[in-house]
């Protein structure tokens, strides 16, 4: 598994594991199993995950749903959220 650096990657990972399971709306994925498994990724720094979530949530790309327990895409803004994450893929360079 290649490790993240930096937060756009690691907003581009959050956006595509919730676009792979489908997670749009009323769809949701448990936060604490996001949080877990992204940092994994990034050393085990689950404080630094929370804080990206938290502005993806400020900047609409996420919805919030169980009193901050759960999370999904806001289908509202699925372009933008297709077009970053490809953006953001095409400009990772490959180990």
């Amino acid at each position: 598994m290649s490790k993240v650096h930096n937060d756009e990657e690691i907003k581009a990972d959050i956006m595509n594991k919730l676009m792979r399971r489908g997670c749009w709306r009323a769809k949701y994925l448990p936060l604490e199993s996001l949080v877990h498994w992204i940092s994994r990724k990034i050393k085990r720094n689950g404080k630094r995950v929370r804080r990206i979530i938290r502005s993806l949530v400020k900047e609409g790309y996420i919805l919030v749903h169980k009193g901050g327990k759960t999370i999904s895409l806001n289908p509202a803004r699925s372009r933008e959220i297709i077009m970053y994450i490809e953006r953001i893929v095409r400009e990772r360079p490959l180990k």
